[in-house]
Parts: C-alpha cells; sequence; structure tokens
C-alpha cells in the first residue's frame, strides 16, 4: 500500500479509510493478482484462493488437502525437497523461486514463488504461499537464451571462417628443404574471428634456392585479406623470373597501387635462401618497410641483417635494397611481424630488446621450436589467450653439419 500510511505512526488519511471500510477483506484475498495459498508444515493445502485457481483450472475443493509439492513438475519436486522446503524450515522464508506448476489440464504454467513460515491457529506453525505469474518473464528469458545462443553461433561462424580464409592465405605445412631447418608460427590477433594482415610463405624456385616472403597489411578484415592474397601471389608469380629480391617487392608495390580492390598498404620481407656445401646458408634479400630480421650467432650474439626500404602501395619512387648474408651452421635466422616486439603489457612493450635477449638464451633451438617459442613468449607477455595484433614468424637455421650428397 502507498501513500502516508506507508510510514509507521502516521495519520491516517479519509481515503485509507474509506478504503478499509469500502473494500471486501475476503474479495481482495480472491481476486489478488497473485495466487496465494496456506499450507501445513507439510505443505497440505488448507486454503487457496480463486486467482490460483483461474490460473490453474483447479477448483479449490481440489487443492484443499493436497501437498503443494505435488502440484508442481518432477524436476522443481526435487528441488522443493531438497532446497525449498529445508531453506523454509531454517530461515523461514524463501524468495523468487522458480518453478513449474502442472496446470489441472497438463499445461505447465511459469510461476515465481514466495514463502514465509508463519504461527497459525492454536499456535500451529502455517506456510504462506505467493504465487506470481512468470510466463511473460520466462517468455522474455527464453528469448535473451535463444538471442545469446544465436550470437554465439554467429560467433562461431564467423571464427570458422575466419580461420578457413586465413589458412587459403598461409602455408599449410613448412616444406622440407635439405640443408636448412625451416620452421614458422602464427597467431592471429583476438579471438581469432578477424581474418588479420600477417603473412608467411616458404616456396621452390628452382632445384637449389628456396623464396621466403613474410609481411604485415595494414587492417584486418576481407580488406587486409585482398592485399594479402595479392601479395602472396604476386610475390610467388615474380619470384620465378627474377633473382632480385629488390625487384620482386617492386612488382607487388606497383599491384597494390594499381589494384581497383585495394585500399591500403603493407611491409614485406622477400628473401632467397639456397643451402650451401659446408652447410651454410646463402640469402639475398630486401626489405620493404619491414623490422629487419634477426641472425642469432652460435655465441647467442644477435644482429640484424639487411637493410631497410619504403612501404609497398605508398610512395612513389619506392625505395628498396638488396642484400647478401650467409646463416653458418647452427646459426638462425628469424623473421617477424611487429605483433612480437608491440605486444604490449599495459603501458610497458615487449621490444626488440627482449626479442634478443629471448633469441640468445635459446641459441641451440631448431627452427621450428624457435618460432613457436617466440609466440608463445609474446602472447604471454600480453598475459593470455587473445592477442592485440597477429603474430607471425619464420625461422632458418643453418645445418649442424653438411647435408648428404
Amino acid at each position: 500500500m502507498t501513500g502516508p500510511m506507508s510510514a509507521p505512526g502516521a495519520e491516517p488519511t479519509e481515503g485509507y479509510v474509506r478504503a478499509l471500510i469500502e473494500d471486501d477483506p475476503l474479495e481482495l484475498y480472491e481476486t489478488a493478482p497473485c495466487g496465494y495459498l496456506s499450507a501445513e508444515e507439510d505443505g497440505q493445502i488448507v486454503k487457496v484462493n480463486r486467482t490460483f485457481c483461474d490460473w490453474t483450472g483447479f477448483r479449490a475443493e481440489d487443492l484443499v488437502g493436497r501437498r503443494f509439492q505435488t502440484l508442481l513438475a518432477v524436476g522443481d519436486r526435487i528441488f522443493y525437497e531438497t532446497h525449498f522446503a529445508p531453506s523454509l524450515s531454517l530461515q523461514g522464508t524463501v524468495r523468487e523461486i522458480a518453478a513449474d506448476v502442472v496446470c489441472g489440464d497438463g499445461r505447465r504454467l511459469p510461476v515465481l514463488i514466495n514463502a514465509v513460515r508463519a504461527e497459525g491457529p492454536h499456535g500451529m506453525l502455517r506456510t504462506r504461499i505467493a504465487v506470481f505469474d512468470a510466463r511473460e518473464r520466462r517468455a522474455y528469458e527464453r528469448e535473451l537464451l535463444a538471442e545469446r545462443e544465436r550470437s554465439e553461433r554467429a560467433a562461431q561462424e564467423a571464427r570458422t571462417l575466419a580461420e578457413t580464409l586465413q589458412r587459403t592465405l598461409l602455408p599449410a605445412s613448412m616444406p622440407t628443404i635439405a640443408g636448412i631447418d625451416v620452421g614458422a608460427a602464427y597467431r592471429p590477433a583476438g579471438d581469432g574471428t578477424v581474418v588479420g594482415g600477417d603473412f608467411y610463405d616458404v616456396f621452390q624456385l628452382d632445384d637449389r634456392a628456396w623464396g621466403v616472403s613474410l609481411g604485415d597489411v595494414c587492417g584486418k578484415g576481407p580488406g587486409a585479406a585482398i592485399i594479402t592474397a595479392l601479395a602472396r601471389h604476386t610475390i610467388r608469380a615474380l619470384a620465378v623470373h627474377t633473382a632480385s629480391t629488390s625487384s620482386v617487392l617492386e612488382g607487388l608495390h606497383q599491384a597494390i597501387l594499381r589494384s581497383p580492390d585495394t585500399d591500403g598498404f603493407c611491409t614485406a620481407l622477400f628473401l632467397t635462401a639456397s643451402a650451401g656445401a659446408a652447410g651454410e646458408v646463402h640469402l639475398r634479400m630486401s626489405a620493404g618497410g619491414h623490422h629487419l630480421p634477426l641472425l642469432v650467432g652460435t655465441d647467442g650474439t644477435v644482429s640484424e641483417v639487411g637493410r631497410r626500404g619504403h612501404l609497398l602501395g605508398m610512395l612513389e619512387p619506392l625505395r628498396l635494397h638488396e642484400a647478401e648474408a650467409t646463416i653458418a651452421p647452427g646459426e638462425s635466422l628469424v623473421l617477424f611481424t611487429d605483433g612480437v616486439i608491440e605486444a604490449r603489457r599495459g603501458e610497458e612493450l615487449y621490444g626488440e630488446q627482449r626479442l634478443r635477449e629471448l633469441l640468445g638464451d635459446l641459441r641451440d633451438a631448431g627452427a621450428q621450436a624457435l618460432a613457436d617459442a617466440v609466440t608463445a613468449d609474446a602472447v604471454d607477455f600480453q598475459g593470455g589467450e587473445r592477442t592485440r595484433d597477429d603474430i607471425a614468424v619464420v625461422v632458418l637455421r643453418g645445418a649442424e653439419r653438411p647435408p648428404a650428397q
């Protein structure tokens, strides 16, 4: 009840007094906007109002003498015996218990139940039960659950689509190369529902040489995927026609500028690798705006290889630099995208110095183990499964001894 009488000790208003005189207490009970029942300690119903009967289709005489718990669906009866009744006995009250009442025609009526234990006639304990129609609330909850399930399915479908598309933009597996140990690792940003912009590729050029590319496309999603596919296939197509790695990246630069479907740019590394007779690996390489690869010596020293040129797909004229290097037996060359060194933990960046220290410590690791370790360390630095940016790592390692002739 609202109004002045809601405060203890307040003087009754004229309307309040008139309501007491004019309202029929029995009618108030029978037509209350909730089901109302009184029951013994064991749940046996002694009184029930008309509202509950109208909702359930029972007559009052059908219900008096029955135990309230027998009106509940089977699962809710178990809950009544194991939780509802013990809580009522210990605490004297239970609130907002969701259950289904089985109606006279077999229908299930979703309800919320409040109950209190109070002293009845002759000092006997009685349970007073209020039952609220929860059909609209239950329908709303079902719709929320259905919407959540639809959202989860959509997220899973997006994740599956992104993973499928991403697989088409990356090699299915690393090839086996005589005299060169090769490994690679890739980790998409976030939960994997968006196609990333990092890419890598390892492919054979002739009987002795292999091409290796790695890059980072600006952005994510379909637009980045277009440039990623263009980059990978353009590099493959151009690499078989020229020995110049700078010419290959120049061709990719022009392809991005001329493509009507692209509106972005990328960084990329391209190198050719061939194994020597003494276990060394001979390299030619060019870097288009990309972080230079790191050479890990057998003594743990780490140094950059090559010279950095301009971004691809941006300004003209493009300036690139051709470089040559050698990976000695037992040394490793590590190519990586900025998802590694720009990994962030709060305000702290992972940084190249941390990467150099890790590579020095793992100088004896094989190519795949080293690629996996770099990726895992960058992910762990960020505190878990989800990363801020894509991570791609490719490792080339010189053979410990000359390959068999």
